[in-house]
């Protein structure tokens, strides 16, 4: 479904990611984790061009996404994309947030459209929400609904970039609980977190980075019980520690 090759990007003179060659399968769930600064959010915000890259090809369902003359707005309207810090427009109610893209992009009736977020936020546990808005919702209720607004496009894969980092403790687990069973239901997704327990219940793999580089790739029990690499073993160490 996502397939890196030979993926590099810079900042001037800083290399932000280095010859990145992974695949996500369609049906996988892959969380990217990693330390600050180690190229997460920049690897995952260049499936949908939000970053751009210097070289190599990035391959979404397969079309190369920096091909030249595609359709930028129409083929991120098929990248399910949740950021860290919902990005709601506060002015639109809850169904109108989720209802806009299908109306505006794919042309849904405003009936069809609302209809479908209605179905959404019964989803994701906030049927009682519908007509709220983002001011009125707690921080976890509002990347839920941001998920929701993800689905309502209907995409192939979801990435989330660190989606619970801005949310308080208590509201980690709403949201995980919604990722989860997107999981369940066979969602290809992309995830960067910091969020371990979720990477060991749901992950297929795990990608480690640092350096802007993948560094060690396995499974969760892998990767949590016996690291490769000396970064990964110190990075566990030290979240064990804290």
């Amino acid at each position: 479904m996502i397939a890196f090759k030979q993926v590099s990007k810079w900042y001037g003179a800083y290399q932000a990611l280095a010859n990145i060659d992974a695949q996500v399968a369609r049906g996988e769930v892959v969380v990217v984790c990693g330390p600050s600064g180690s190229g997460k959010s920049t690897l995952i915000r260049t499936v949908n061009r939000l970053e751009s890259i210097q070289d190599g090809t990035i391959e979404f369902d397969g079309k190369d996404v920096n091909a030249p003359g595609i359709d930028i707005n129409r083929f991120r309207s098929q990248v399910g994309f949740v950021f860290q810090s919902f990005n709601l427009f506060p002015h639109l109610s809850v169904a109108e947030n989720i209802a806009l893209a299908p109306t505006t992009v794919l042309r849904k009736s405003k009936r069809e459209a609302r209809e479908r977020a209605v179905a959404l936020l019964d989803r994701v546990g906030l049927a009682a929400k519908v007509d709220a808005y983002p001011g009125q919702l707690s921080g976890g209720q509002q990347q839920r609904v941001a998920i929701a607004r993800a689905l309502a496009m209907d995409p192939p894969a979801m990435l989330f970039d660190e989606p619970t980092s801005a949310l308080d403790p208590e509201m980690v687990g709403e949201v995980l609980q919604v990722m989860k069973q997107l999981a369940r239901e066979g969602m290809t997704m992309m995830c960067v977190t910091h969020e371990m327990g979720f990477a060991r219940e749901v992950a297929d793999r795990v990608w480690f980075m640092d350096h802007g580089a993948i560094v060690e790739t396995g499974s969760p029990d892998a990767f949590f019980s016996t690291p490769q690499s000396a970064r990964a073993q110190k990075f566990l160490s030290d979240l064990r520690s804290h």
